[in-house]
């Protein structure tokens, strides 16, 4: 889904900066902004500063957290040092790492939900878990030891 489409459900939008907008978040009454959004190459990162569960804010405007990331449907990433894994597919090094940056910030709302004292759901632990094995899958993906110092080397 593109970021559009969820903006165009949502009330009160304002641009926040690059890739961020800030909305009245749908799940509960909400006079200014307090849900924040952002397009990490894709994958749209919702959270509400209210407190309300990204489920909910989701189910509020019709969606589902899987609409929050891209189709990974079968497609060959172009790049350097391809790494063949089962089904065909095709990844190299820095594809790996941004889907983990992708993934690694799913993990850091989760951690900063925590920080503030919420108490995870059992939907938010399961997406926490999915996030650590895609990280996990993507490791696997890197291959050997070359494709990984080459896709952390400075450009």
């Amino acid at each position: 889904m593109h970021v559009e489409e969820l903006l165009s459900r949502l009330a009160k939008v304002k641009k926040s900066g690059p890739n961020k907008w800030a909305a009245c978040c749908p799940a509960h009454e909400d006079r200014s902004p307090s849900l924040a959004i952002k397009d990490e190459n894709g994958t749209l990162l919702v959270h509400c500063f209210g407190g309300c569960e990204t489920a909910d804010v989701l189910a509020a405007v019709g969606l589902e957290l899987s609409d929050l990331f891209p189709d990974t449907g079968k497609r060959e990433w172009q790049g350097e040092t391809p790494v063949k894994f089962t089904g065909g597919l095709k990844f190299n090094a820095l594809d790996a790492l941004r889907a983990m940056a992708g993934e690694g910030s799913v993990v850091l709302l989760l951690a900063c939900d925590q920080a503030e004292g919420r108490v995870l759901s059992q939907v938010d632990r399961d997406r926490l878990m999915t996030a650590v094995g895609r990280i996990n899958a993507a490791l696997g993906y890197l291959g050997d030891q070359d494709d990984i110092e080459r896709a952390l080397a400075p450009i």
